[in-house]
């Protein structure tokens, strides 16, 4: 908590080796104050990056010099509430609630349970040596789901959960697909919520009015449409956030005798394919509560076959 960026750089490029860094209450480096701290989102983002460096300027009597320092390790981050896109897109993001009072844990205590962590840091080290080899060429099968950046950020752990074998191989990928599924789930810009909502509401016509779609997005429940700073969208409000999307409306038919402003399907159908996720399918993803919830007390289960899957990286 409350690092300076200077300090970070060191510590990851640091002679003892990468670290882990653990950094509690994020909220309060990237909340209304966030361009104070790019320095320490830079690095964040190049540390995503196997290899990846940052580059510096250091003052050596009266001579500067560039520096570059690395960047890679891991991190974990806990705060309250969103984060920049640039750090979310690149996360494993678990979303967490307030235990409710009918919700018992057994309680936590340094003194008491530090043994017991330490006992279970040892075998995992352990067992990352043994199969560090193999890992480093791993070439895991990833489900459909799980694509681009996401697969960047899975990539590894379905791995090591592939080597550890038993049931985590199918633990590792239905918590995948479950948690990109609900980080595809966050409160999205007022321009992807147009877009969506008008494709929930276009149907099956190949036209609309502008009057009948701001009906139509006015009477959406839990949508903004109907009170935008104390006014209902309009269609000058609509037409300007549909237009950095390359969508403008036009003149339609109506019927034989009438035309209308409006938009056609064949205008928003490429903004749809571009900035929305395909529509959900009416099976759901199988939640990892069903997978978690058969397991034993032995969080190793399935680690003493080490057998899994190599590929060569193409």
């Amino acid at each position: 908590m409350n690092v300076s960026p200077s300090y970070l750089f060191r510590k990851v490029g640091g002679e003892a080796g990468r670290p882990t860094i653990l950094y509690d209450e994020i909220d309060t480096v990237f909340g209304a104050k966030a361009k104070e701290n790019e320095e320490l989102r830079g690095l964040l983002n190049a540390g995503h990056r196997k290899g990846a460096v940052a580059g510096r300027c250091v003052v050596r009597g009266k001579a500067v010099e560039t520096e570059e320092i690395p960047a890679y390790c891991a991190v974990a981050l806990a705060g309250i509430g969103d984060l920049p896109d640039t750090i979310l897109t690149r996360s494993v993001i678990v979303k967490m609630r307030r235990r409710a009072p009918t919700e018992t844990v057994e309680a936590y205590r340094r003194r008491t349970h530090s043994a017991e962590g330490e006992h279970l840091k040892e075998r995992l080290v352990a067992w990352a040596g043994a199969v560090e080899a193999g890992l480093t060429d791993a070439w895991p099968e990833l489900p459909s789901e799980i694509k681009d950046r996401d697969a960047d950020v899975w990539e590894p752990l379905v791995a090591v959960a592939d080597a550890g074998g038993g049931r985590w191989p199918e633990r590792a990928r239905v918590a995948a697909v479950t948690l990109v599924t609900q980080s595809r789930e966050r409160d999205t810009s007022l321009g992807l919520r147009l877009l969506s909502d008008l494709r929930s509401i276009f149907g099956e016509e190949e036209h609309r009015t502008t009057d009948w779609l701001l009906t139509e997005l006015h009477s959406l429940e839990d949508a903004p449409w109907s009170d935008l700073r104390g006014k209902p969208l309009d269609s000058r409000g609509m037409a300007v956030r549909l237009r950095r999307y390359e969508i403008k409306p036009k003149v339609i038919r109506v019927d034989t005798l009438t035309t209308a402003r409006g938009y056609t399907r064949e205008d928003l159908h490429d903004a749809w394919v571009r900035y929305l996720p395909p529509c959900p399918s009416r099976e759901s993803v199988t939640s990892v509560t069903s997978i978690t919830a058969t397991d034993d007390n032995d969080p190793f289960e399935g680690l003493k076959d080490a057998s899994y899957k190599l590929g060569r990286r193409g």
